[in-house]
């Protein structure tokens, strides 16, 4: 197997699609927002153990320049914010679906 430049690196669509995908929380963001809907940000907060305010915030912006998420703010007091998933991010949700199915096989397969 010949080892890929740089260019033909960027435009394999699984490395494009793991570069935007990869880390231990854009798939956990992505499916509660797939399962549950529209979230405000507390609600997603809740919705997903033990990651950080901080994490979820970094998370949500990059998902959201990514054009996977969107973010709507209402001018209110106090302020409120929503995000849901576009519909490039609604397209996630066959794959989320696989992983989740495999989840299931492997807790059988290895009898957690």
């Amino acid at each position: 197997m010949s080892k890929k430049t740089l260019a033909e690196y960027v435009q394999c669509p699984f490395h494009l699609a793991m570069s935007i995908l990869e880390g231990k929380w854009k798939f956990a963001i992505l499916y509660v927002l797939s399962s549950q809907g529209t979230l405000r940000f507390k609600e997603l907060e809740r919705a997903i153990p033990d990651i950080s305010t901080r994490m979820l915030t970094k998370e949500l912006k990059f998902l959201e320049q990514k054009g996977v998420v969107t973010r709507k703010a209402y001018a209110t007091v106090p302020p409120k914010v929503e995000y849901s998933l576009t519909e490039i991010g609604q397209s996630t949700a066959p794959i989320i679906a696989s992983i989740s199915n495999w989840g299931e096989s492997y807790l059988k397969a290895v009898k957690l």
